[in-house]
């Protein structure tokens, strides 16, 4: 692979000057500049080669540097770059995207709407599920329920949603309205000890529900199994359980899949994996595999036809809804992963990386559980295993040494996971690359999160 022909240090420079840069301490001012990729390997603007074992942030499903996407991107931008989707205005390619992602996704789902990714997908979501009830007659319907540790954006409504506080710090009033619930870890709460975690979980949902009063509750909001929050898959019973409360108060269940759909846990979408039926659906990343922004909402009929059908129609828009060459991107994306078959390649590949990884949380003190679900998997650390106390890691720091000493690139999340989340058109071998690089630095990590 080639590399940048700009100065380095004028990249450097012009970043550290130019760039906000999310998440990123003030502290630091290193930049690792990426200037190409193939397959799952990156290179940087010193010439230097890294295994991407993250896919970016839960993405680049069919790896980098597909000259096929190119192709398709010029073909589409030769003949048709933009128009809007506004009003009466469509395209061919987002009709045709529309109609394959409503024959991918589960039975309920029918309808579609774009977006540029997931942020912009969650607000629409939480939009949609308040004026759904608002048409229907039931206009206090407005609550939120979300959970801690979730992640779903960064965006207005979103942000909120998500369950981090110091992701909240500092920015004012939030969407009114929400509420956060304990989230289905059962390893990392003390709150279902001596009891089923279910049971907690679902006595929680109708207490809360009885707060705030049912006629108030608008939609429910969820990843089926939380990515950023380390790999969380919640029990068999747990969504079930959580669903039927939530049927019978009237209360929509929105599953964000911005992480999970398009092949990441081994499925085109993981709700039905574990039992959700739900009523809306986010959509992103995985889409287009990063080749260009691109989410979509999905909706039942139900949800779909009474939006559309009151006064001026459905009042939620983005000036790139429908981007015939992002559609035109998601399509070909979406062929390549059924063509080249990366769902049955994710669990796979998925299955062989856990049993690698899973002896670390017996052999190292300091890994107190392994999580995974086909191509994600998670290090729970802490202090040690007895106490179960996390272990943060400020900045990012074991994964930076492991990008630094073996060239892997593996992220922090939820701040005490080391989370990796690689294209789905990843070896074996470069698996085994990836959880041995990891293995490598645990074994020399102590309880303060030092290294020895």
């Amino acid at each position: 692979m080639k590399t940048s022909t700009a100065p380095v240090e004028y990249l450097f420079d012009s970043d550290v000057r130019r760039l906000l840069h999310p998440h990123l301490p003030a502290s630091i001012t290193d930049r690792v500049i990426m200037v190409e990729g193939k397959g799952c390997r990156l290179v940087d603007s010193n010439g230097r080669s890294y295994l991407d074992a993250t896919g970016g942030l839960w993405l680049a499903q069919i790896g980098h540097g597909r000259e096929e996407m190119a192709e398709v991107a010029a073909a589409q931008m030769r003949k048709l770059e933009y128009f809007t989707c506004f009003w009466d205005f469509s395209n061919d390619q987002a009709i045709q995207l529309a109609e394959r992602l409503a024959a991918l996704a589960p039975p309920q789902i029918e309808q579609v709407f774009f977006t540029s990714g997931g942020s912009e997908g969650n607000d629409a979501a939480i939009k949609t599920a308040r004026f759904f009830h608002y048409v229907k007659g039931e206009p206090k319907r407005t609550w939120i329920l979300s959970r801690r540790t979730a992640y779903h954006g960064l965006a207005y409504g979103g942000g909120t949603a998500t369950g981090y506080d110091d992701l909240a710090e500092g920015q004012g009033p939030h969407l009114p309205h929400v509420t956060h619930l304990t989230p289905p870890h059962p390893y990392r709460s003390s709150l279902f000890v001596g009891q089923d975690p279910t049971d907690f979980l679902v006595n929680e949902l109708e207490d809360r529900i009885r707060e705030i009063g049912p006629d108030n509750i608008a939609a429910m909001i969820g990843e089926p199994i939380m990515g950023v929050g380390g790999m969380v898959v919640p029990p068999a019973d747990y969504w079930p359980r959580v669903q039927q409360v939530l049927r019978r108060h009237g209360i929509l269940l929105i599953a964000d899949e911005v992480v999970t759909a398009f092949g990441r846990t081994g499925s085109w979408f993981a709700s039905p994996d574990v039992g959700m039926e739900p009523d809306i659906i986010v959509t992103a990343k995985g889409l287009t595999s990063g080749y260009i922004p691109l989410g979509a909402v999905l909706v039942s009929d139900r949800i779909g036809n009474a939006v559309r059908g009151f006064g001026d129609g459905y009042p939620v828009g983005y000036t790139y809804s429908g981007h015939p060459v992002a559609c035109a991107i998601a399509l070909k994306n979406l062929e390549i992963i059924e063509h080249d078959g990366l769902l049955a390649a994710a669990r796979r590949t998925g299955d062989f990386m856990y049993q690698l990884a899973a002896p670390l949380a017996s052999e190292l003190d300091i890994v107190g559980e392994v999580r995974h679900a086909g191509m994600g998997l998670a290090f729970e650390l802490v202090t040690d295993s007895l106490t179960r106390q996390a272990l943060p890691q400020p900045n990012g720091s074991i994964a930076d040494v492991i990008r630094e000493e073996t060239g892997v690139i593996v992220r922090v999340s939820s701040p005490t996971n080391l989370v990796l989340s690689p294209p789905l058109v990843m070896t074996q071998e470069q698996a085994a690359t990836a959880v041995t690089a990891v293995a490598s630095v645990l074994r020399r990590a102590r309880s303060d999160g030092g290294l020895a």
